[in-house]
This record gives structure tokens, C-alpha cells and sequence, in this order.
């Protein structure tokens, strides 16, 4: 049956590995390049560097948010790593963007990335002009989802109703506060089909055919 998006007026979506997927290997790179980071940052090997890495991400949701409270990262050196990898593994994809356009109502990224980050993705994907605004890890003071705080001052900063609001997004964990909200969970990408998770409405392993396929509001 199609998704029943019909009272959905506004269109949340996480950013990396939900707008393309998570087989183009990006995240990958960029997962290795906050690696060699870690390991400069704290003085450790490489193996245990991302050790390290991992563990501040179970527990804050974000590696740099770990590094913050434990090292006195500058955000700013950290995501700097970022602003100068190469795009090419990304490539535009004409029916998301066709499905994009025909939704009904604001369109919002909410990523924990920076927003050089999010720009340059956006543009290389041809997605800038398809969004009303970015939320973005400045945006929300550091509070990375799945913090619900940052969920919080999304809503407050744009006005957003949860329960006329449609979250996608490529991990299971940052689902779960969206859910406690109101709002309509979709979880997207290669491990969608494989969770259980009662918090989880949708399931999809590609974002354009669930958008073209979905029942939504008249206009």
C-alpha cells in the first residue's frame, strides 16, 4: 500500500546518507578522515583512535561532541577536515529531486553536520533551492540528535507541528525522539528493512520511489 502521508505538511530529512545513498562510499571517507583527526587530536594510533571515535559517538551522538568535552576541540578545526573532500562519489539523482519538488508544504535538513558541510553537498546534489533552511549542528548549540534538546529547538526555531511533520533519516537511534514527538518516522537507506523498531512508521530502502509513491496533501 502507499504511504499515507496525507497530513503531512512539513518535510524533515537528515542530511548525509539519506539525500544519497549510502552505497556511494562518502561517509566512508569521511568517517577516515575524522580517524586521522582523533588520532592527532588525542595522541593515540590509528586503531585506537577509532576505538575513541566510536565510543564518543555511542555516547554523545557525535564524535566531536566527545572530543569537546574531553579535549577542548575547537568545532572549527574539526570541521574544517570536512570542507575540502572530494564530492565526485556523489551523484544527482533526477527523480529525487523531481520528488522533491512535489511535496506539499517546507522542506528542512536537520543534519548534525556543520553548514559549509551541508552547502556543499546540497549544491553538488542540486538540492540547494528545494529547502526552506538548514538546521544544522551550530543551529541546535551542539546538542547532536538523538539529543532531544535538539530536537526541541528545531521546532521552536521554525515553528515546526510534530505531528504534521515527516522525519527521514538513515539511522535508527535518531528516529526514536522524532517518534516521542508526534512526528511520522521514515528510516531510509540498506538497514531500513532489517529494524524492528516500534518507533519506526516507514521503512525504505531508497528516498525517490517512497516519495513518488506516497499518498500526500492536496494543494
Amino acid at each position: 500500500m502507499s504511504p499515507d502521508l496525507a497530513h503531512i505538511d512539513t518535510w524533515l530529512f537528515d542530511l548525509d546518507n539519506t539525500l544519497y545513498p549510502e552505497e556511494s562510499g562518502f561517509m566512508k571517507q569521511v568517517e577516515g578522515a575524522m580517524t586521522d583527526f582523533v588520532a592527532r587530536a588525542v595522541g593515540l594510533p590509528h586503531d585506537e583512535a577509532y576505538v575513541l571515535q566510536k565510543k564518543y559517538f555511542a555516547e554523545h551522538g557525535l564524535t566531536l561532541k566527545g572530543l569537546m568535552l574531553n579535549h577542548g576541540t575547537d568545532p572549527a578545526d574539526f570541521h574544517a577536515l570536512f570542507h575540502d573532500l572530494s564530492l565526485d562519489v556523489l551523484a544527482r539523482d533526477h527523480d529525487l529531486l523531481d520528488a522533491l519538488q512535489g511535496l506539499p508544504g517546507k522542506r528542512f535538513i536537520f543534519t548534525n553536520a556543520d553548514d559549509r558541510h551541508a552547502e556543499r553537498v546540497l549544491e553538488h546534489l542540486g538540492l540547494t533551492d528545494l529547502f526552506d533552511a538548514v538546521f544544522h549542528i551550530h543551529s541546535f548549540g551542539f546538542a547532536p540528535k538523538p539529543d532531544p534538546v535538539g530536537f526541541e529547538r528545531m521546532i521552536a526555531a521554525h515553528g515546526i507541528d510534530p505531528l504534521a511533520t515527516a522525519f527521514f533519516e538513515d539511522s535508527e537511534r535518531n528516529l526514536k525522539p522524532a517518534k516521542d514527538l508526534g512526528m511520522t518516522t521514515v528510516m531510509v537507506g540498506p538497514r531500513a528493512a532489517g529494524t524492528a523498531a516500534p518507533f519506526i512508521d516507514y521503512k525504505t530502502a531508497k528516498l525517490a520511489p517512497f516519495l513518488k509513491s506516497a499518498r500526500l496533501r492536496e494543494t
